[in-house]
């Protein structure tokens, strides 16, 4: 069975400017705009390629979407979550068990995503970059794992933690 690859990105930095704006409406900040672009960049040159974005429907996750794909040397299939709003942890396990791909790719939101991330990595994660996550998952932040098994297997603890790659990390 392949190596599968999850990555999962958190928006770029929004906008808080309109405080008559629900939460949902908010769009980047100038400092997403430069980040967003810089991660799909980056995921572009590590070769971490996904076949499929699970992207938040909000507005802030939708635009770090487009910024990232268009940096990305293929067409990837998005598919807009409603359910990935602001999710916790168990609805964003739940949501990666349905997908069918090598490389899936999820954008959503903090504190969600970055309690994911803390309970997914297994014993074998790189135990600094999990301690870097449980420190911060910043906006933009991107955390790489690792997996044998079918999605539809996976579970808290099931998969290795690699890489964690903030926007400051590549200044």
């Amino acid at each position: 069975m392949p190596l599968k690859q999850l990555l999962i990105l958190r928006h770029a930095k929004s906008s808080w400017s309109d405080p008559a704006l629900a939460d949902f409406d908010r769009p980047l900040a100038p400092r997403g705009l430069k980040t967003a672009p810089l991660m799909g960049r980056e995921l572009a040159r590590r070769s971490w390629l996904p076949d499929l974005a699970l992207v938040s429907p909000a507005l802030r996750t939708r635009d770090t979407w487009r910024l990232v794909a268009q940096e990305l040397p293929k067409h990837v299939q998005a598919e807009f979550a409603e359910e990935l709003y602001e999710a916790a942890a168990g609805t964003i396990l739940a949501r990666v068990r349905q997908v069918r791909a090598r490389c899936v790719l999820v954008i959503g939101h903090n504190p969600g995503l970055q309690h994911f991330a803390l309970r997914l990595a297994d014993a074998g994660s790189d135990e600094s970059v999990f301690k870097k996550i449980e420190a911060k998952f910043p906006t933009a932040a991107l955390a790489r794992f690792t997996l044998d098994d079918d999605w539809a297997d996976l579970d808290f603890r099931g998969a290795r933690l690699t890489h964690c790659v903030r926007p400051k990390d590549l200044a």
